[in-house]
């Protein structure tokens, strides 16, 4: 099994708590900033840290809520099934709404430079990862940091919020995993074009059958098939970019 520790990030603004995974037996490996959906740290994110961490990675999870609090900022139910999803977004909604995009690249400059600086973390390029308003938040690091991010893949993620201009920098090799139940062909067709027009190395596709939140298994929007063709998409992306940094 991985080793995991909490820790504690320096930012501009305070410090965000973060989850970190990596593997046993010493080392140094490739780094991972991943951030979590916008239910934010809790078992099944620590859970995924740790198994991407199984394939030779560190993989640090930061508490992007921190300015309110250590994760979990809001107090989740085991399971966020359909009857407590409405409550729980009303609590989240404002949060995700005052987390800027100014807000996001203070703390991703404070982020990498944590992850590039860990003695467990091997010098040379990083990937950055997310999910839901994590992948946005991926998205913007990867264009933020294009001479340091070698990889960026997003799932269920609002990647377009910004508009076309936003991918113009990324460098990054690139997955966008969506949901079914998020894009509209027309809305795929318009993004694709926008993504070619930036002209990195990127696929974009849409996940058959799924809705929002397809990789997390505490929800009721989990898809097995769905998690398993992310892992499947991640993995190789992961090997392809970051492989000279083992």
């Amino acid at each position: 099994m991985p080793s995991d520790k909490m820790l504690h990030i320096p930012t501009p603004d305070g410090r965000s708590d973060a989850f970190a995974a990596f593997p046993d037996g010493g080392g140094r490996h490739p780094g991972v900033l991943m951030y979590a959906d916008g239910f934010g740290i809790r078992p099944v994110l620590r859970e995924m840290a740790r198994e991407l961490a199984g394939h030779g990675y560190y993989v640090l999870v930061p508490n992007f809520f921190y300015r309110q609090g250590p994760a979990p900022v809001i107090e989740l139910p085991e399971y966020i099934g359909e009857e407590a999803r409405p409550a729980v977004l009303a609590q989240l909604m404002p949060l995700i709404v005052a987390h800027t995009a100014e807000r996001t690249l203070r703390d991703a400059d404070a982020y990498l430079s944590f992850l590039t600086t860990r003695p467990e973390v091997a010098a040379g390029p990083v990937a950055v990862t997310g999910y839901c308003i994590g992948g946005l938040l991926a998205t913007r690091t990867a264009a933020a940091h294009p001479g340091q991010v070698a990889a960026l893949a997003a799932f269920h993620a609002p990647v377009s919020a910004d508009g076309p201009g936003a991918f113009a920098d990324i460098t990054a090799q690139t997955h966008f995993g969506h949901a079914e139940s998020d894009l509209t062909p027309e809305a795929l067709a318009e993004l694709d074009q926008a993504l070619d027009a930036a002209a990195f190395d990127h696929t974009s596709e849409i996940y058959p059958g799924t809705a929002h939140g397809f990789t997390m298994s505490d929800t009721d929007a989990f898809d097995s098939v769905g998690l398993k063709r992310h892992w499947n998409r991640l993995l190789p992306l992961l090997d392809r970019t970051l492989a000279g940094s083992r």
